[in-house]
């Protein structure tokens, strides 16, 4: 039996890097996976293919987590189609870096939108899902540990707010079963900011170990986080850094 037999979870950003890594490995640990996308139709359907090549059911959900409706439907709209929610994993969200005084009004609108809005509101409707032994895991980022220069004010806002959302889930919801933790990614090797691009030299030496972590490495914490081993941890923050914050 695998560990996450039985259970259905949905994937917010589930398309491509550490999403769609998280939506594999759930698959590959026995759960039934929705995931959502806004543009990557094709790269989204290639992950749920991954799924269902493992005997599991995939479903892709074309969410928009800036829109308040379309956040907290996907929730719906999984339950609706695999059955139930056992897991939400909240990984969606948008990376904005440069000078302070270079954000528009709209930038800064649709980074809180998604990263911290969207987020808040898929987890709003998971909880009235969401069962006894149920999972909130949220991707934060190893900026809301240690800002190694400027350029991430609006992202470092947006991703530290989901540390205060994932402790006050962890209290809200802990006398049904339910937990709530944080995972925060270091440089991770994925097309947005790959291994081996520009800047890959300087985010490495940031890191104690020298090098980018992979997809696979933060998905597996994910998956350990949404099993049954994980049942006494909550409210909690796991780096996955390779030493970042260290």
């Amino acid at each position: 039996m695998s560990a996450l037999d039985g259970r259905t979870a949905l994937v917010t950003g589930g398309s491509r890097g550490i999403g769609a890594a998280t939506a594999l490995r759930l698959a590959q640990d026995g759960a039934d996976v929705a995931l959502t996308y806004v543009t990557g139709e094709e790269a989204a359907l290639a992950v749920v293919r991954k799924i269902e090549a493992t005997g599991r059911r995939g479903l892709a959900l074309r969410a928009d987590s800036a829109d308040p409706a379309e956040a907290a439907g996907a929730v719906d709209r999984t339950v609706a189609g695999l059955g139930k929610l056992d897991i939400l994993v909240n990984n969606v969200g948008v990376g904005l870096l440069g000078p302070l005084d270079g954000f528009t009004a709209d930038e800064v609108s649709r980074t809180l939108d998604v990263n911290v809005r969207g987020v808040f509101l898929a987890s709003q409707a998971a909880a009235s899902r969401l069962g006894r032994g149920g999972r909130i895991v949220t991707v934060g980022s190893c900026m809301t540990q240690r800002v190694p220069g400027p350029g991430g004010t609006l992202y470092a806002t947006s991703k530290s707010a989901l540390i205060g959302l994932t402790k006050a889930l962890a209290r809200e919801l802990g006398e049904r079963g339910i937990t709530a933790n944080i995972v925060h990614p270091g440089p991770t090797d994925t097309d947005m900011n790959p291994a081996h691009g520009p800047h890959s030299p300087a985010q490495s030496a940031m890191t104690a170990l020298g090098r980018y972590g992979s997809a696979d490495e933060v998905a597996a914490m994910v998956a350990f986080l949404a099993g049954d081993e994980a049942g006494y941890v909550t409210g909690a923050e796991f780096a996955v850094d390779g030493g970042h914050a260290a």
